[in-house]
């Protein structure tokens, strides 16, 4: 079977990739994008967010990710806004071409192969059982780059190309440092399913990366609580059918694959089997005692992912040899409608923003707006305050303020907690603002100047008319921005 692909391939791949992004959308501003874009944004501009930044640069620290999109910036001079679209666009074709050659790998049937590829892209947006988690988002992040290596570094392991799959997984740790415990755990499993079957049961317990944790402080249990998806045993019902059914089609696959005798298919399978229920094991030991509660930072179940995504492939290439075959209208039927789907979900979760925000494209969004006048229109040493729960309110869409207005803010609620959760000593600073701005929504003028006698405050955003003394410069339907005098 080829291992390269000629240029109709490669051109197929790219469609596909363009395709993808249609379907899913593009929006580079939300999300985790308000942790990682401010971060790239500080390294080619370090006089930004010159308050409360460590709840963005904690991340940065760990990995290079930032530096790399910065440094091909850089290099390129290509504007921020198209080089983020370009390498989202990039990492989506990376993840295709990995699933592709790892298609090759487990099936006989040149289609089964592109049935894999194909349903990986009509599902980067599914959600992933409990873990909070996409195949891949609608954005540019570390994710988007350990996604794909993590499937390399298994290609190179079944090819017995020991010095790649070294070097993958080099890349995945200094990219996603806590994807590249999973990536490696599981390559582990899969050498050593190929050379001592029954030992491979311990193997990724080696890799666990249990150090030493600060002690539990009363703050870091208000923002861990916050993110239930940490604790298993607050995953709702059919958040657990999301880890024991694929269990059971890995199951089902291995079968199949002893009696087509697709070897490569069935070892996979086998070994995934294993990776999944130790990192459930593992997701139950520390969440049960209480005072293993810090732990559960390591997100054991995000293993998930891998284990989704390499799912996906085999279900693609074992509907398209036994099912679809070389029929195109039974390939329409399936992918159609599932696209459709996709769409449909991904319109529910942003209503009021365009399906894809493109560069240099004025935003819909009244609060996207608002952001971008306070990035035009106040100095760089400006200090915001919103309502801490922005990012959830009806219409803001998940946009983050940091990464488009490139201002400094109070902490939040929903983002600042995760970081957080990842890096305790955040902690009582958050707690000590977030308190601060309990009752947000009743705020009146003497609050908005305890906030600037306290933290240096200068401006807040209103989601209504200011009727105090506040000077108020912008307004448009959803909110306004006010400058505390």
């Amino acid at each position: 079977m080829p291992t390269r692909l000629n240029v109709k391939q490669l051109a197929l791949l790219l469609l596909l990739s363009a395709g993808a992004i249609l379907v899913h959308g593009y929006h580079p501003y939300i999300e985790d994008a308000e942790i990682y874009v401010p971060g790239i944004k500080k390294l080619l501009n370090p006089a930004l967010y010159p308050f409360n930044a460590a709840f963005f640069t904690s991340h940065a620290h760990l990995t290079l990710f930032p530096n790399l999109i910065a440094g091909s910036i850089r290099i390129t001079h290509v504007p921020f806004e198209w080089a983020l679209l370009v390498w989202h666009f990039l990492s989506i074709f990376l993840l295709l071409l990995a699933c592709w050659h790892l298609g090759r790998l487990c099936f006989r049937d040149p289609l089964a192969k592109w049935g894999g590829v194909a349903l990986i892209a009509s599902l980067l947006t599914i959600p992933i059982a409990g873990t909070a988690l996409y195949i891949m988002d609608e954005y540019l992040t570390p994710r988007s780059f350990s996604t794909p290596a993590a499937l390399f570094v298994i290609i190179n392991v079944l090819e017995k190309k020991r010095e790649r799959a070294a070097l993958w997984a080099i890349f995945i740790a200094v990219i996603h440092p806590l994807m590249a415990v999973f990536a490696v755990s599981y390559a582990m499993l899969l050498w050593l399913a190929n050379r001592r079957p029954r030992s491979i049961n311990a193997s990724a317990a080696l890799l666990m990366p249990f150090g030493l944790f600060p002690p539990m402080t009363e703050a870091y249990r208000v923002a861990i609580d916050r993110h239930s998806y940490f604790f298993i045993l607050r995953w709702e019902w059919y958040e657990w059918l999301g880890i024991c059914g694929p269990l059971g089609l890995l199951y089902l696959f291995q079968r199949i694959a002893r009696r087509q005798k697709l070897h490569c298919l069935g070892l996979l399978c086998r070994s995934l089997i294993i990776f999944g229920i130790f990192y459930f094991v593992v997701a139950l030991v520390i969440t049960i005692p209480p005072q293993f509660a810090d732990l559960t930072k390591l997100q054991p179940m995000r293993s998930l992912h891998l284990l989704y995504v390499m799912l996906f492939i085999f279900t693609g290439g074992l509907l398209a040899q036994f099912a679809l075959k070389n029929n195109i209208w039974r390939w329409l039927a399936l992918f159609l409608p599932l696209c459709a789907g996709m769409f449909y979900a991904q319109r529910q979760s942003f209503p009021t923003t365009a399906h894809i925000e493109w560069p240099g494209v004025m935003s819909q969004n009244a609060w996207v707006q608002a952001f971008v006048w306070a990035r035009d229109n106040t100095p760089l040493n400006a200090y915001f305050a919103l309502n801490p729960d922005y990012m959830r309110l009806s219409g803001e869409d998940q946009h983050g303020f940091r990464a488009i207005a490139e201002r400094s803010r109070l902490a939040d609620r929903t983002k600042d907690s995760g970081a957080v959760t990842m890096f305790p000593a955040l902690a009582e600073i958050w707690l000590q603002q977030i308190t601060a701005q309990n009752g947000w929504n009743h705020f009146a003028e003497q609050d908005f100047h305890r906030l600037e006698n306290s933290y240096g405050v200068g401006w807040v955003i209103l989601e209504s008319p200011e009727n105090g003394r506040l000077s108020c410069p912008y307004h448009n339907d959803a909110v306004s921005i006010c400058r505390i005098h």
